[in-house]
């Protein structure tokens, strides 16, 4: 008896799972890119936000993918702080759609209708020849699986009513708040959704397992353990978007000590039983349930919105901006973005944006030591000189990648040009690390720069970073009268060279001419002009964007 009661919860609960994942897959594939345009487009009031958080959670039947969503446009620069904490209290509201779904089977055999709906999916996920129509099968079949599942769970669990050691331990959920709230994290935190921990408490309460007061605690436990996905998706993101998991983590935990309280004084039981008077049977508890899930997310949204501003500057002084590491990675590049070609796109400018930051920090760092002289700022140019040919090879995959997308002409046409830009970058780069090979040269052969050599660099490098600047215009602020500003300044710094080669005979024939310091420093004349070349290159390639 044992084993087929295990047998049929772990069938009854494998079912669940593959009929969620399979009716949000197929829900997300009918949006498309759109929700996340959404998400980037509408969320800038933070009403709106959660709205638009709390229907995209409802489509897509899971507030963990819409909080992973989120966290990832953060990432990517396309959602603020303030902006991606609002829609996840709406993805908090939205997960209650799962539970109301479920509460239905209290009301209609929705095991009648959960095998055709398998096979009508089925047919249409086989059958159908446009995408739309398969995602739509693919939806069907996996709300069909969900209820499958549910009943063989309905089933598993029918026995345990009679069990005296289960009631005790559900009774002591709701004379201890703590320990329903620690079984209720341990819950969603096994499963990873808040959604299939409620639905296994509905399950257990409409065979008589728990009673609606024991299930108070264990659903508070629920919203909590929804904070590992945010956390879990924040790894190995960007400042921001660790902060937007802080913010989750902060608005979860502080809520759960509001509802406690009201829990603990009985205000809450009362306030359900006033909304629905009547008494609490096992075929409405599951409804009961429902109804206490949802209220408990929008008084938790009703409380804290106004204090959403407060998150932000929480979560910011919790996850402080350290001391500036040097960092190999892509700052914004997202995967799953691809499907959505204009964002992808936007996040390959951004990228690129980033690339010419880091080149320009090489550039200044190698200058910085040829003058001073100063190892630490070598070596940092030659590391950031590292990030740029791995910032090549990344986002030249990921383009390579977007081109196998669905892009309209205008957006396939401008790929190559993004490829000539990270080229150019990465070309720059390599000349950067030169800079630095030459500036640590000087170092170990110690010898000093006369005032006039030390001038006519200078001249070239500082004339080197405006062009660095009007580059970081251009492609900003799509400024492309910057271009003629770029041309002008490389010709400033082909004068200045042309200068410094001449001077650079006149010292040779002096007497007492240090001859390794002046190739040391021709070479690394030579080499800024160079740089602004290649620069030169970057900004005429925009003109054909």
């Amino acid at each position: 008896m044992t084993e087929n009661v295990l047998f049929q919860l772990i069938g009854g609960l494998g079912f669940f799972f593959l009929g969620m994942k399979t009716m949000s897959d197929g829900l997300k594939s009918i949006a498309g890119g759109k929700l996340k345009r959404i998400l980037h487009h509408m969320t800038k009031i933070p009403l709106f936000g959660v709205l638009i958080g709390l229907l995209v959670t409802c489509f897509i039947q899971s507030s963990s993918a819409t909080t992973i969503m989120v966290v990832g446009l953060v990432n990517a620069g396309l959602l603020t702080i303030k902006q991606a904490v609002s829609v996840i209290m709406g993805a908090n509201v939205g997960a209650t759609f799962t539970a109301w779904l479920i509460s239905s089977m209290a009301f209609v055999d929705m095991t009648a209708y959960a095998l055709p709906a398998v096979g009508i999916g089925f047919a249409a996920l086989s059958l159908a020849k446009t995408k739309n129509k398969q995602s739509l099968g693919k939806a069907l079949l996996g709300c069909g699986l969900l209820f499958v599942g549910l009943h063989f769970m309905v089933e598993a669990f029918s026995p345990l009513k009679n069990s005296e050691h289960i009631k005790q331990i559900f009774l002591a959920c709701s004379e201890n708040l703590l320990i329903g709230i620690i079984g209720g994290i341990l819950l969603t935190v096994v499963f990873q959704s808040s959604s299939a921990a409620i639905a296994v408490v509905q399950v257990l309460a409409f065979n008589g397992v728990i009673s609606f007061p024991s299930s108070l605690p264990i659903i508070i436990g629920t919203i909590t353990g929804t904070i590992m996905t945010s956390q879990m998706a924040s790894l190995g993101t960007n400042i921001n978007a660790r902060r937007v998991a802080m913010a989750h983590t902060l608005f979860n935990t502080t809520g759960v000590f509001f509802l406690m309280t009201i829990v603990y004084t009985g205000w809450f039981e009362g306030f359900i039983h006033k909304i629905f008077p009547g008494e609490v049977t096992s075929t409405n508890i599951m409804f009961y349930i429902a109804v206490t899930f949802s209220v408990f997310n929008i008084l938790n949204t009703l409380v804290f919105l106004p204090f959403i501003n407060v998150l932000v500057k929480l979560s910011i002084r919790l996850v402080p901006q350290k001391e500036e590491s040097i960092y190999f990675g892509t700052q914004y590049l997202e995967y799953h973005l691809l499907d959505t070609p204009s964002l992808a796109l936007e996040q390959v400018h951004n990228e690129t944006l980033y690339m010419l930051g880091v080149c320009k920090k090489s550039v200044l760092e190698a200058g910085t030591g040829f003058f001073e002289n100063d190892p630490r700022k070598i070596e940092k140019a030659d590391e950031y000189a590292s990030v740029t040919d791995n910032l090549q090879t990344e986002i030249t995959q990921y383009i390579v990648e977007l081109s196998q997308r669905h892009l309209l002409p205008e957006e396939s046409e401008g790929l190559p040009v993004l490829i000539h830009h990270v080229n150019d970058l990465k070309r720059i780069g390599d000349l950067a690390r030169d800079l630095a090979l030459l500036a640590d040269k000087k170092i170990e052969e110690s010898f000093s720069l006369d005032e006039t050599t030390s001038r006519e660099i200078k001249l070239m490098t500082n004339e080197l970073h405006r062009m660095f600047d009007d580059a970081q215009c251009i492609l900003r602020n799509s400024d492309t009268q910057m271009v003629q500003n770029i041309c002008d300044r490389k010709k400033h710094i082909d004068q200045f060279h042309e200068q410094f080669k001449q001077n650079h005979i006149q010292r040779l024939k002096s007497i007492g001419a240090n001859l390794n310091a002046e190739f040391v420093c021709l070479e690394f004349a030579d080499h800024l002009r160079k740089i602004a070349d290649r620069l030169k290159c970057f900004a005429e390639n925009t003109m054909r964007e």
